[in-house]
């Protein structure tokens, strides 16, 4: 069935996702450097793109930057004038991430902020920047829960949150399972749920990254 999935993805990619040349040179790249190989897949990065552009976003907050696979397709889908904040704390993911964004021509729209994903958030708040119109969230699920608040800081009445990875192969549903990952997903969803000024869904998914999904939160006015 795994093989299937991935044949279904090979089509729909074939079909309707034309890669540009940056977004497979980054892929590549990522791939040669080691990188752990869970950037999301081509047609996931499309719909990314596409949800930036449906959304309406100028300003978008990805946290967890990896090789910039991601990162590259919110990008180019932001209208001119517009930014995306990324936060990575591994050394080598952050030095081939800013190389794909200089090779893709997007430096001028992606700032990069190396360090811990906490000291980057507190940094932002206290800075008191501008909220942001959309949020990738794809770091360590665990941590899901205090990402979320620190996200809900940085955002605005309409803000799109999605949040990435957070099926984990039907473990989710498991609330026994001492797997922290798990763990953290399930109370960062009850956290959700239980927000008055939020709402959410989410979706499974199936392909070449396997069984997984994405919740869509979306902030209240």
């Amino acid at each position: 069935m795994d093989h299937l999935w991935a044949q279904v993805d090979t089509y729909f990619e074939g079909s309707f996702v034309a890669e540009p040349e940056a977004l497979r040179r980054a892929y590549l790249a990522a791939r040669e450097a080691k990188l752990p190989e869970i950037a999301v897949s081509p047609a996931q990065g499309k719909f990314l793109g596409m949800m930036v552009g449906i959304s309406g976003a100028r300003r978008i907050l990805e946290v967890g930057t990896l090789g910039g696979y991601s990162t590259l397709w919110m990008g180019q889908a932001l209208p001119e004038g517009g930014e995306l904040v990324t936060f990575e704390h591994n050394p080598v993911c952050a030095g081939v991430a800013r190389a794909n964004f200089a090779h893709a021509g997007l430096a001028d729209k992606i700032t990069l902020r190396y360090g811990e994903a906490l000291d980057s958030f507190k940094a932002l708040v206290g800075e008191k920047v501008a909220p942001f119109d959309f949020v990738f969230l794809d770091a360590n699920k665990n941590d899901y829960p205090v990402y979320l608040e620190w996200i809900l800081r940085l955002s605005k009445p309409g803000t799109l949150i999605i949040a990435d990875n957070v099926v984990r192969d039907g473990q989710v549903a498991d609330s026994q399972s001492d797997d922290r990952s798990v763990q953290g997903l399930r109370t960062f969803h009850d956290m959700v749920a239980a927000h008055k000024k939020l709402d959410a869904t989410a979706l499974q998914t199936v392909g070449i990254k396997g069984y997984d999904g994405f919740s869509l939160i979306k902030v209240l006015s």
